[in-house]
């Protein structure tokens, strides 16, 4: 017998029908008056993550919005990840209550805004997010620039099937990161080392439950657990790096320290190493070049 019950799935089922823990993020759009509009989401999600030429999130909307409205005519948005305050929690709830115009939702904001650093007319950002993503809508995918907005008793078929309007009250958007914007002393934590005492305090929200409450949890300071590196790795190291180029070579002692890296971004990492030390001059990566390799790649990233 099963230790579990069959429930309903029903419409918003990742409220209503289940647990789902997901981001607290107000995403911020132009309105047609140019007002920065924020509206609160929680479904936004990594979209293109590695292996195209560029970043990508999913934002899911009700499409007679403000923000998808806002989206169709301008296509920029910001993406402000707001930490657990409860006082910005039940300032999202009040910015994601349907029916409000930009002006009437806007008038007493608790928020501060201020000018983003991508190029062009945009959003402003939230100066209280941990984090903000400045983004562009890519209409080109399935000819979602077709779209267009103003109707807002819901859209006649045909529908795209992950871009732009998707059903009848129901929008899809793919938006390409353009700037990825971290207060300094996050910022810190991930180019220098990330610990435990250094997360931003990350609220969970757990959606729309009844027709009284949103849900959200408190931060808990994360804990770290080990990436095990198995016995025996190093040859696997040692023969993906002979594998690479041959005009640059890898110490057993410099593959040594890289046995964590999981097999399967083992060749891109390896990859990686080996142009920098091109663009160094260095033909046999031993330890010390190694760590020559991987200061440039903190730096780069930075």
């Amino acid at each position: 017998m099963s230790s579990f019950k069959d429930l309903r799935i029903v419409d918003n089922f990742y409220q209503t029908s289940s647990f789902f823990p997901m981001p607290t993020i107000l995403i911020g759009t132009v309105s047609e008056n140019g007002k920065t509009n924020l509206g609160a989401y929680s479904l936004c999600f990594p979209y293109y993550i590695a292996g195209k030429d560029y970043y990508a999130m999913l934002l899911e909307c009700r499409n007679s919005s403000n923000t998808c409205q806002n989206i169709l005519r301008g296509s920029k948005v910001s993406l402000n990840f707001i930490a657990d305050d409860r006082k910005y929690f039940k300032e999202a709830v009040r910015l994601g209550f349907p029916g409000e115009t930009t002006d009437e939702k806007m008038k007493n904001c608790l928020f501060t805004l201020e000018k983003g650093q991508a190029e062009g007319e945009r959003p402003l950002v939230v100066r209280e997010a941990f984090q903000v993503f400045e983004c562009t809508w890519d209409s080109s995918l399935e000819d979602a620039y077709l779209d267009r907005a103003g109707q807002l008793e819901g859209y006649d078929p045909p529908y795209r099937s992950f871009n732009g309007i998707t059903s009848k009250f129901g929008a899809h958007f793919i938006l390409k990161i353009d700037k990825i914007l971290m207060k300094e002393k996050y910022w810190n934590s991930i180019v220098n080392g990330v610990k435990a005492g250094n997360f931003p305090p990350v609220p969970v929200d757990y959606g729309y439950r009844d027709s009284t409450n949103f849900w959200c949890s408190r931060f808990k300071r994360p804990y770290p657990e080990k990436i095990p590196a198995k016995e025996g790795d190093v040859q696997s190291v040692i023969y993906a790096a002979k594998r690479i180029d041959p005009a640059v070579t890898f110490t057993e002692e410099a593959c040594a320290q890289l046995v964590k890296i999981p097999r399967v971004f083992l060749k891109a990492a390896l990859t990686q190493m080996v142009n920098i030390a091109k663009e160094e001059g260095i033909s046999v990566i031993d330890p010390d070049a190694l760590k020559i390799i991987n200061d440039k790649r903190r730096k780069e990233k930075k």
